[in-house]
């Protein structure tokens, strides 16, 4: 408990010092607009070094290969189920967005109906982006919690994440690594202020800052505080920490 409160704090002193850089940008915001396709850094964004990026690209390699061997029962079941569950393919794929800018295709188990219209989700991301809460009060204070587009067996392999499985296919084509902030969508990015470009410093990841310590029960000022946390401070061994705390994350969704 006294590890976790440390670990906390230091998150809370880190944001305190990322959203000083936010200032900083938005003093520097028309300088910035004028240099097309540059970012200019704030003092307290460092990117991180090349030798870090090779490192934890062999490290994501191996690691995914691992996890769709071992997990690969659980991928044929879901599969199976989410064929029997409604009409439709069981992989969904979708268009988001990753280092760079760049557009890739993102892979999920589907968890909700074919053909269904996503204006839900889009308003619900506007109002997040805006400080509004999206759902029940508490710890899912901000997640779009009563989506009528969820198929059944969707909404169980949604609350216990089994529907990001297929992730793991991302990283080893190279678009996601195992940990990074969460890929957004091209219709997040058009709304995004310059500091939240930051996220797109480095590649996406499955698992993060946000998905271990704050997930649906901070808004979306903290969340991108917290990915530029990792844009600034992110290491090998930061890397380790945060996907040993993802077991519990999940562990602990799986027995709610």
């Amino acid at each position: 408990m006294v590890e976790n409160n440390s670990a906390q704090n230091n998150i809370n002193s880190k944001m305190m010092q990322i959203n000083e850089a936010a200032k900083w940008l938005d003093d520097h915001r028309q300088d910035a607009l004028g240099k097309s396709g540059v970012f200019i850094l704030p003092p307290a964004i460092v990117p991180r070094s090349r030798r870090n990026y090779a490192i934890k690209r062999v490290f994501d390699f191996i690691i995914a290969c691992i996890a769709i061997l071992i997990l690969s029962p659980i991928f044929i079941t879901v599969a199976i189920l989410v064929r029997l569950s409604s009409p439709g393919p069981a992989i969904f794929k979708q268009t988001r967005i990753g280092e760079g800018g760049r557009h890739f295709t993102f892979y999920k188990f589907r968890s909700m109906r074919v053909n269904n219209d996503d204006k839900v989700h889009r308003d619900a991301v506007q109002k997040f982006m805006q400080g509004q809460q999206i759902g029940s009060e508490g710890e899912n204070a901000y997640k779009l919690t009563r989506d009528p587009r969820i198929t059944a067996i969707g909404a169980f392999i949604r609350a216990t994440s089994i529907d990001e499985l297929p992730n793991f296919f991302n990283v080893l084509k190279g678009d996601l690594s195992i940990v990074g902030p969460r890929p957004p969508l091209p219709y997040e990015v058009e709304q995004y202020h310059y500091r939240h470009s930051y996220r797109l410093l480095v590649k996406p990841g499955i698992t993060g800052i946000w998905q271990v310590y704050g997930r649906s029960k901070v808004d979306f000022e903290t969340l991108v505080s917290m990915d530029l946390q990792y844009v600034t401070d992110g290491t090998f061994w930061l890397d380790l920490k945060l996907i040993f705390l993802t077991f519990f994350v999940f562990f602990k969704k799986a027995g709610n």
